[in-house]
């Protein structure tokens, strides 16, 4: 006979093969939750199908690491047939949450990313409580920016109250309201105040109350414990070796400035004696192979499209520097810099990013800055660093270990944890 789990951890995300921190940090969650002594953690997410029509960047799936025991992975199939064109996928991860809101077990549920996934939530604990079934269910709901840019300022600007309010109505309905950097929270009252002074609501004195900081949830023992060998190994296969290389490892996007730092590269004297390695995929990805195709130095710059979650600290120690230079779009702006914090905690060579958006909360005074949009700044950075002393590397590398050991998992889900005690009006599902 199956015994029921006494509580349960429920992360509802776009997890894994989407190449995107916040899939990591729904791993990180769910593991800290099963060190926090959870009997069960359940993942919702989509359907590989579906993630696949979507145009999002996936790992190879065969390169996708496993979760640990104690960690299930659903993918709920979507409800409905060919006359429900785009809900089918949304109603079946609703339809999942309301089975595991009504079963007996006392669960704590934390959405990533506002639309749909708190949205889902929201929906799920309503209907749980009208089926007339016992519930037990405490929500945190975590905005990561872009979730607000991409449908509440949107639609703002076409002037739809609708879909504004859904998204910030469903977020507020949560016990925990979080945001993912200050810079995040202030993004989120700001487009709040939006609504309020265009419609006459009240969202942002209530996102004002409700909204707390918490930062992304990092697994920093993975980064800190790496094998020089092995380290040697992964550069080896793909014919790198250690300091002899500019990485860049995010999505390309827009947004991440992946141009500036091939024009940067290109006139910099860094790349007389070092290569700039391009990693990730994303839709500029074909454009980006054209830019570098017709780059002075186009012999210098490897792009890899199929780097897993096993070769991505090594290949982040083993770089001289480790570049994103992010610049703020109108539809996505860096709220934190998750990528960030990994390649802190890895060491190697010095973080050259910009001030865009969260990257400050994320890196603090532990990197070297320059302009958004700005390939000069780029290039004399990259040379600032190979002009470093080995001690000057060090000592930069040692804070920067400092500063992003903050970011801890089991710090952050603790904190989440104490935010639900604190809560005068939800209460402490699943312990």
């Amino acid at each position: 006979m199956t015994t029921s789990p006494a509580n349960r951890f429920v992360i509802v995300a776009r997890a894994d093969p989407v190449i995107c921190g916040h899939a990591t940090e729904a791993r990180n969650l769910a593991e800290a939750a099963l060190d926090r002594g959870f009997d069960e953690v359940r993942i919702i997410t989509w359907p590989i199908e579906r993630l696949q029509q979507t145009g999002l960047p996936l790992k190879p799936l065969d390169r996708v690491l496993p979760y640990r025991d104690g960690i299930f992975v659903e993918r709920p199939a979507p409800v409905g047939d060919y006359k429900v064109p785009d809900g089918r996928y949304l109603a079946g991860l609703t339809g999942r949450l309301v089975e595991l809101f009504t079963d007996g077990v006392s669960t704590v549920c934390m959405s990533l990313y506002l639309s749909p996934h708190a949205i889902a939530v929201a929906d799920a604990a309503r209907v749980a409580v009208a089926t007339g079934l016992p519930v037990n269910v405490a929500t945190v709901a975590e905005a990561v920016g872009s979730d607000v840019t991409n449908v509440v300022r949107s639609s703002i600007k076409e002037g739809r109250l609708g879909a504004a309010a859904q998204v910030l109505s469903s977020f507020l309905e949560h016990d925990v309201c979080l945001a993912v950097s200050h810079y995040t929270r202030e993004l989120i009252l700001a487009e709040a105040s939006e609504v309020d002074a265009r419609h006459g609501t009240t969202f942002a004195q209530r996102c004002r109350e409700m909204v707390s900081v918490s930062y992304p949830a990092v697994d920093t023992g993975s980064y800190l414990s790496l094998d020089p060998h092995e380290g040697d190994r992964v550069l080896g296969r793909r014919g790198l070796h250690r300091d002899g290389y500019v990485l860049f490892l995010s999505r390309l996007s827009p947004a991440k400035g992946v141009d500036d730092l091939i024009s940067g590269f290109a006139i910099s004297r860094a790349s007389e004696k070092l290569r700039l390695v391009i990693a990730g995929s994303g839709p500029e990805g074909p454009w980006l192979r054209s830019v570098a195709a017709a780059s002075a130095v186009a012999d210098r710059i490897v792009f890899l499209d199929d780097v897993d979650d096993a070769e991505k600290p090594h290949l982040m120690a083993g770089s001289a520097a480790f570049v994103l230079p992010s610049k703020p779009l109108p539809d996505f702006v860096e709220t934190f810099g998750i990528a960030l914090v990994e390649k802190m905690l890895s060491g190697g060579g010095p973080v050259i990013t910009t001030e865009t958006g969260g990257i400050g909360e994320a890196v603090g005074d532990c990197a070297i800055f320059v302009p958004a949009g700005d390939p000069k700044a780029i290039a004399e950075a990259l040379d600032r660093v190979g002009a470093m002393s080995r001690e000057e590397r060090k000592a930069m590398e040692r804070r920067a270990r400092i500063h992003a050991g903050q970011f801890d998992r089991a710090v952050i889900f603790d904190r989440v944890l104490r935010l639900l005690d604190a809560d005068p009006l939800g209460q402490t599902a699943g312990r």
